[in-house]
This record gives structure tokens, C-alpha cells and sequence, in this order.
């Protein structure tokens, strides 16, 4: 399965931002949406189905929110990457420097 990835950011004047958690919610949600439409592809919509549901039951999820809005506090881009392919989701941070055009 393709990494799923989250990319979580503030909220200013012109552009509506949202936290880490607020996106799984948000892609947990498209998810059932469409596997409850019975839209192709899924198996692959079941893995992120179950990718976001064991992120938003993980106890880390306050963890890695708490880190993500750190960064971005500092100016720092941050996404999530969930690596899916296991039976148990893995996370990872990545921290990218901040683009003036976005």
C-alpha cells in the first residue's frame, strides 16, 4: 500500500489550517464514505480505512500532534507519513523548511 501522508498546518488569514488529528478524522471519514459506496479499489480503501482507525485509537496520536504543532510553530513544514504495509501502522515526522509562495 502507498504511504499515506498528512500534512497538518496553522490557520491564518487566508488559508483554513487544520491539526493531525482533524486530518485522520477528516480522511478516516472520506474513507467509510466511499468504501461505504463500494468505490473501486477496495482493498486498498480497507488499508487506509484501518491505517487511520489505528492512528486515531493510538495512544501516540497526542504525541505526534503535539510534535507536529511544534514545528509548525517554529515555521517548519510537517507532514505524517503512515507506513501501512505491517500489521501494526508505523509513523513518521517529516520536517521540511518553511516555502514563502504556499
Amino acid at each position: 500500500m502507498k504511504d499515506i501522508e498528512l500534512k497538518p498546518s496553522y490557520t491564518t488569514v487566508n488559508i483554513p489550517g487544520k491539526c493531525l488529528k482533524c486530518l485522520a478524522e477528516q480522511e478516516y471519514g472520506d474513507c467509510l464514505r466511499k468504501l461505504m459506496k463500494g468505490e473501486e479499489g477496495e482493498s486498498e480503501l480497507k488499508k487506509r480505512f484501518e491505517a487511520m482507525t489505528s492512528l486515531l485509537k493510538s495512544p501516540d496520536l497526542i504525541k505526534l500532534r503535539d510534535q507536529c504543532e511544534k514545528y509548525l510553530a517554529d515555521g517548519k513544514k510537517v507532514s505524517l507519513a503512515i507506513h501501512a504495509d505491517d500489521d501494526k501502522p508505523k509513523y513518521e515526522i517529516k520536517i521540511g523548511d518553511t516555502d514563502e509562495n504556499t
